[in-house]
């Protein structure tokens, strides 16, 4: 079935006949309507626990069928996944929430993770989020489990290791296709901000309401590009900065807002005596978990059975900074410093199992034309951040080494005449999003963006403390913008 968007105008006809000069008019007949969401209770599936079971009670499933490339509207379609939550009372409209990642399940943050926004959300508006394309229950790119078991370390030292890598990709992406179909080719974020626009046009809404977290946020910063006379209320929180970044720069900002937060966590440790490296030189505890993990005698925190790498350990590390969880990171980094060195080998998967880093290659072009060039960056990273001269995102560029160009490369922002300004929401000390992105896109959207700052730690601040929670509230609810240069002040983190 085909997408149409609906249209409240009557198409008026006007015909003249060929025997004299009366004006006729035909009949009016309005435009087929366009899908719509037949909503149903959502329904426990497998992998859910009791608690999720209880948690899902009163969210609502439906899918709507979107054309797999826009830019052939009438082609084929495939089913996205949405799901919402109904106002309980005093209903100002519908907020539509762009999940992170990529790889984020926007229907697992209705069903069971609803709590994320504030009750005076929940009351008034009907909170409806979906799956992006290619993720979880939209059409999800499935790849052959055994060769993404293979793929190579991102950390990369040779020519040989580079051109393997390659090898590697293209003919994962070869894999990938055959066991996704069509979809697999169009899901950069152009296309999803398109399955957005359809999912407003289903819901009967004349403006969107969006809060987009993290990787979201480069969708709604993108619909606000398309659709500016759309748009009723936009929060970025935790703001991607699409821009025209090159790889080094990419490479910089995210080893820095990392790094940034790992000091932030080791002023924490000398300070608190309840960090359990209190008194300890954290910089060299660091150093040598790295080291040893080089050699394989660091076991994986989430699996210790089996052994991690120096990435993968400091992409655990770069995780517990989200919170930020410093009391749980000082205690893992003392056992890892006195824990046994694993055994066992991971076993080989079978069947199929999702990509999620896939669409990022879609959207970002991060090229590595030699691995003298690849070995310029990790030199420049390991001399600038020595804590986190392998990033989190190193692995997003390696994964995209080789492949066709992005159809939706990094560009600034052209954000014009919007009726409400945008509000950017960011954290001074996040590791994933630095707070210098933030800055970046407020620039690019000039008196259409206004960013509220919490002065605080972690990667998203909507619940990072009742300032901003109550300040992003308002907003949504009553269009209220916060002055240029409001800030919050920072909470201590608990965790």
């Amino acid at each position: 079935m085909s997408f149409r968007r609906r249209t409240a105008a009557w198409a008026v006809v006007l015909s003249i006949t060929l025997a004299g000069t009366a004006v006729v008019p035909a009949v009016a007949t309005p435009r087929p309507p366009g899908p719509t969401l037949h909503w149903t209770d959502c329904l426990p599936e497998p992998g859910d626990t009791d608690e999720d079971k209880e948690l899902l009670k009163g969210s609502q499933c439906a899918t709507l069928q979107v054309p797999v490339d826009w830019n052939d509207p009438s082609g084929p379609t495939f089913a996205l996944a949405v799901a919402r939550r109904t106002a309980k009372q005093a209903r100002v409209g519908t907020l539509v929430f762009g999940p992170g990642g990529p790889g984020d399940s926007g229907v697992d943050r209705i069903r069971t993770g609803i709590s994320r926004f504030s009750d005076d959300i929940q009351n008034r508006f009907d909170i409806v989020s979906f799956d992006p394309r290619g993720i979880a229950r939209s059409n999800p790119v499935k790849c052959s489990a055994a060769l993404l078991s293979q793929q190579p370390s991102p950390i990369i030292s040779s020519q040989q290791e580079f051109d393997r890598t390659i090898t590697y990709n293209r003919k994962l992406a070869k894999d990938c296709r055959a066991n996704t179909g069509p979809l697999f080719d169009h899901i950069d974020t152009l296309q999803t901000v398109r399955d957005v626009d359809a999912i407003r046009i289903a819901l009967g809404e004349s403006k969107l309401t969006f809060h987009g977290s993290s990787y979201g946020t480069l969708l709604g910063e993108q619909y606000a590009e398309r659709y500016p006379d759309k748009v009723r209320a936009m929060v970025l929180e935790s703001v991607f900065d699409h821009g025209s970044a090159t790889t080094r720069e990419f490479l910089d900002a995210q080893s820095t807002a990392a790094q940034d937060s790992f000091d932030e966590f080791v002023k924490w440790c000398n300070a608190a005596t309840s960090c359990a490296l209190h008194g300890r030189d954290i910089h060299a505890v660091w150093a040598g978990l790295l080291a040893r993990a080089g050699r394989g005698e660091i076991p994986d925190p989430q699996r210790p059975q089996y052994a991690t790498s120096p990435f993968f350990l400091s992409f655990a590390v770069f995780r517990l900074l989200y919170e930020p969880q410093w009391a749980r990171l000082g205690n893992i980094l003392k056992t890892l410093e006195t824990g046994t060195p694993p055994t066992q080998q991971p076993p080989v998967p079978t069947g199929l199992q999702s990509n999620t880093i896939a669409p990022f290659c879609r959207d970002f072009s991060l090229p590595v034309h030699s691995y003298r060039e690849f070995a310029g960056y990790l030199q420049r990273l390991a001399r600038n951040t020595p804590d986190f001269r392998y990033p989190g995102q190193l692995i997003a560029v390696t994964s995209c080494l080789g492949l066709p160009k992005a159809p939706n490369p990094q560009q600034n922002l052209h954000v014009r005449n919007l009726k409400t300004p945008i509000l950017l929401s960011n954290a001074v000390h996040d590791p994933a999003t630095g707070y210098n992105w933030a800055t970046s896109v407020a620039h690019q959207l000039g008196r259409d963006g206004v960013l509220l700052t919490y002065q605080g730690w972690g990667h998203g601040s909507y619940n990072k403390s009742p300032c901003m929670q109550a300040t992003i509230d308002k907003y949504l609810v009553s269009l209220a913008v916060p002055p240029r240069g409001a800030s919050c002040p920072a909470v201590q983190p608990t965790g």
